[in-house]
C-alpha cells in the first residue's frame, strides 16, 4: 500500500489535534477509535473482512505501512475471526504516540516541549501543515451539509468521529447540535465504519465482554421473582445490520 493517501488512523488523530493547544480532544476514547480505525484501513486494503459481528484476515500480504502490518499480523495469528469489541477492547499502549511521531516525522505536526505545574515535562503537538487538517475537515462539512452519501474513506472517519466523541470538539454549543446529529447519521453510508464504531461505543460503555443478546428472558429469573435489569437504550446508537453468511469482504498532553 503507496504513501500517497493519509491513513483513516492518522486523519483522526488530526482531526483530534486542537490548533490552539497541541492537546488531543477525547484521549481515551481516541485510543479506542485509533485501534478501530487500522481495522478500517485493512478493510479498504482488502486485508481483512466483517463477518457478522467479527473481524477476519481475507488477505495476509503486508500493505507497506509497518503500523498497519502489525495490527494485521497481530489478527492472522489469532487464527480466526476475533470480534470487532474484543479487538479493540485490548492493550493499545503507544499507539496515539505512534501516529503523533509518525505525522511528526511526516512534517505535518510538531513537538513542542513543556511542563505541567511547572515541573513534569509534557510534550504538545501542533499542526504545520493546515492546508491538510482544513481539507479532512472540508470533507466532512461537505458530507453533513449536502446530504449526499459519502465516499466509504469520509463515512468510515465520520463514524470514528462521532464514536470517539469528536462531534462536540468540530460542531460545538448549541448551534453544531444539528451537525452532530447529521454526522452521527453518516455511520450508515459504511458497513465497516459503522461495525467498528458501535464496537468502539460499546467498549466505552462497558458492554464488550458478551455477545449481544436480542432480549431478555420473558419470565422472572432473580430473586423475589425480579426480572433482570434491561441495557438503557442510547440516543446516540444507529441501529446497525451486521453481514451475515459468507465473509463478503497511540500519548500526547
Amino acid at each position: 500500500m503507496g504513501r500517497s493517501r493519509r491513513t483513516i488512523p492518522e486523519e483522526l488523530l488530526l482531526l483530534a489535534l486542537d490548533p490552539a493547544t497541541g492537546t488531543t480532544a477525547q484521549p481515551q476514547s481516541l485510543d479506542l477509535g485509533l485501534a478501530g480505525a487500522q481495522l478500517v484501513e485493512l478493510a479498504l486494503a482488502g486485508r481483512i473482512a466483517p463477518d457478522g459481528d467479527r473481524i477476519a484476515v481475507v488477505m495476509p500480504r503486508p500493505t507497506g505501512d509497518p503500523t498497519l502490518d502489525s495490527a494485521l499480523e497481530l489478527l492472522r495469528r489469532r487464527g480466526s475471526p476475533v470480534r470487532a469489541v474484543h479487538w479493540i477492547g485490548g492493550p493499545r499502549l503507544g499507539l496515539r504516540q505512534t501516529y503523533l511521531s509518525h505525522l511528526e516525522r511526516c512534517g505535518m505536526v510538531h513537538a513542542v516541549a513543556g511542563q505541567m505545574c511547572g515541573v513534569l515535562p509534557t510534550t504538545r503537538y501542533q499542526a504545520t501543515e493546515t492546508a491538510i487538517s482544513r481539507e479532512i475537515r472540508s470533507r466532512l462539512d461537505s458530507a453533513i451539509r449536502t446530504g449526499v452519501p459519502p465516499d466509504p474513506r469520509t463515512a468510515a472517519l465520520a463514524a470514528l468521529a462521532h464514536a470517539v466523541g469528536l462531534g462536540k470538539h468540530l460542531y460545538p454549543g448549541n448551534e453544531g447540535r444539528s451537525s452532530r446529529s447529521r454526522l452521527r447519521d453518516l455511520i450508515r453510508h459504511d458497513p465497516m465504519g459503522g461495525l467498528v464504531a458501535h464496537a468502539v461505543m460499546d467498549v466505552q460503555n462497558g458492554v464488550a465482554a458478551q455477545p449481544r443478546r436480542s432480549a431478555a428472558p420473558a419470565g422472572p429469573t432473580g430473586p423475589g421473582g425480579r426480572q433482570p435489569a434491561r441495557a438503557v437504550a442510547d440516543p446516540d446508537r444507529i441501529p446497525m445490520q451486521p453481514r451475515r453468511g459468507p465473509m463478503a469482504r497511540a500519548v500526547a498532553h
